[in-house]
């Protein structure tokens, strides 16, 4: 499953024609940087492993134009609320034109490893980052859930989508306490996380995906202190291991 940036783009007929929004194409937002609304089967599937519920808290980091907040606002009701942000400006004014007849959604501009909101139950990042950030984890309630997508420097840029399970995948982590239960849900290929990048962590995640070894990851540890043989990915102050 993947937000592919060669797939085809919709935007020029969804306008006119309504209906293609709901066949699993990508429809182009920004198509000339390649920026889409994502695989609607790879959302469907990522919403039903959060199983957000009424009256809860979702986060949505790379909201895009608010098409997939609009699902999660449904999916929450009236008694939940989602906290929608996008780090490009454009997009996001977009999206709260869009979100306005929503009362249980807010929009903020701004990047989404670094903005500050509230405590979450979920909290759902569309955009590829190469560890998880602080906020992400802190503001993370207990019983909730992060969506989050790990993705090498070829995990969007790359034409080859034969491999792309060796580039990217998406990771379910569930807070228990302190601890942070993580199970492999997906491959994935989608468009980078400004502000989630850094060199160290994506040259571990480029050799950890070498291994092929990610469905077996069972927990996140908020350190680098756990034994390598026991790690599918490990840098500085954080790992994925296998127990």
């Amino acid at each position: 499953m993947a937000d592919l940036p060669n797939a085809k783009s919709l935007c020029s007929d969804s306008g006119r024609r309504p209906g293609l929004l709901y066949t699993d194409d990508v429809v182009g937002i920004v198509p000339e940087r390649h920026i889409n609304n994502g695989q609607p089967s790879l959302h469907a599937c990522l919403l039903s492993q959060a199983a957000p519920r009424a009256g809860e808290h979702i986060v949505h980091v790379g909201a895009g134009a608010g098409y997939y907040s609009a699902i999660m606002a449904k999916l929450v009701a009236a008694s939940g609320k989602v906290t929608a942000i996008e780090f490009e400006p454009e997009l996001a004014a977009r999206a709260k034109a869009n979100l306005a007849p929503y009362r249980n959604v807010s929009v903020v501009q701004g990047d989404g490893s670094s903005v500050a909101f509230d405590s979450a139950d979920v909290i759902y990042v569309n955009a590829g980052a190469t560890r998880p950030a602080g906020i992400w984890l802190d503001r993370l309630n207990n019983g909730g859930r992060l969506i989050l997508p790990l993705t090498t420097d070829l995990g969007f840029t790359s034409s080859n989508w034969s491999n792309m399970h060796l580039r990217g995948a998406v990771f379910l982590v569930t807070r228990s306490g302190e601890e942070f239960h993580a199970q492999w849900i997906s491959p994935v290929a989608i468009f980078p996380c400004e502000g989630m990048r850094d060199e160290e962590s994506e040259k571990a995640l480029a050799a950890a995906f070498e291994s092929g070894e990610h469905k077996r990851v069972t927990r996140l540890y908020r350190n680098d202190e756990v034994p390598a043989e026991r790690c599918w990915v490990r840098a500085s102050g954080w790992c994925l291991a296998y127990a």
